[in-house]
């Protein structure tokens, strides 16, 4: 039997998620693109109908209302460093934006999509004969974690670039569906979960990522990857400190969900470093060895350190 495909074009929001409960249960939005349409070209994605949002201009705008700066989920990761706000008060947002992909792909990639990117293992992203040849893992109906050997949970890593920075900057999404409209932290909707990794309902829209102005901070930003451009995070490292020396490190690539460490930076940063090392649930599932990337969390966080002191 031949499985109908549908691709739908929304006019509103309301349009939108009208069309996703009436296509629960098999459905996917898409505006970008460029993370769903290589999951379904390897045979990862197989939703059946595809809901395409990248017409809703209200989603593309970046607007300033009272002490927050929001910005819409449509909005480009290229058109972020057009913003003068952006620049002059998150710039290493900008900087995780630029890490992401390619030039190419950057003009078409929207920071929503980057924030809902689908969990990576280097056992998991391969062709459907590839998988088949290895054995089905837990994320793919299998049952057992070929990175681990274990079957009782996936370890597929945690790979946005501009969610570590977000929510090192306490970041707040805005997500719409039929019971209204819902603010909560960014940091709250990832489970740690491989397989299931975010908690929002499947239905919702995330209408804008909320940023605190009038806030000052420092935050560094660094990113462990084989190339420049294209690949995926191996580790990625946010570090922010505010005026008062409250600091959040937030940590991608290294398990399942965005490992958060928080504290005040009164002097030594080991304690911080053992504590981030010690939450990563790093396994071989990587370009890079296990044991690699857990050194080069000390690295990076050991650098950042120093960079926030000049």
């Amino acid at each position: 039997m031949i499985t109908e495909k549908k691709y739908i074009r929304p006019q509103t929001i309301d349009e939108a998620i009208h069309v996703a409960h009436d296509h629960h249960h098999s459905f996917r939005y898409i505006a970008g693109g460029t993370d769903v349409m290589v999951n379904k070209f390897q045979g990862t994605d197989e939703t059946n109908c595809l809901i395409d949002i990248s017409g809703l201009d209200e989603l593309k705008e970046i607007s300033v209302e009272g002490n927050a700066l929001k910005i819409g989920s449509l909005v480009r990761l290229d058109d972020l460093k057009k913003n003068e706000i952006i620049q002059k008060n998150f710039p290493a947002l900008i900087e995780a934006a630029h890490s992401v992909a390619s030039p190419m792909l950057r003009k078409t990639a929207t920071i929503g999509g980057n924030l809902l990117c689908e969990n990576r293992c280097s056992f998991f992203n391969q062709s459907d004969w590839w998988r088949e040849s290895v054995g089905y893992c837990l994320k793919c109906e299998g049952d057992v974690c070929i990175a681990t050997g274990g079957t009782k949970a996936c370890f597929s890593k945690f790979v946005s670039d501009t969610a570590p920075v977000l929510i090192s900057v306490n970041a707040l999404l805005e997500t719409i569906d039929r019971d209204g409209t819902k603010i909560f932290s960014l940091e709250n909707i990832y489970t740690g979960d491989g397989i299931a990794p975010r908690n929002l309902p499947g239905t919702s829209i995330i209408r804008h990522i909320i940023l605190p102005l009038h806030q000052p901070c420092r935050t560094i930003f660094k990113k462990l990857r084989p190339r420049e451009a294209v690949d995926f995070t191996s580790l990625t490292t946010a570090v922010t400190v505010n005026e008062s020396g409250k600091i959040k490190i937030v940590l991608g690539g290294v398990d399942p969900k965005p490992v958060v460490i928080e504290g005040i930076l009164n002097g030594s940063s080991e304690e911080y470093i053992k504590m981030a090392m010690k939450k990563s649930r790093v396994v071989d599932n990587d370009f890079y060895s296990r044991s690699y990337r857990r050194e080069m969390i000390r690295v990076f966080l050991e650098q950042s350190f120093e960079e926030l002191k000049k």
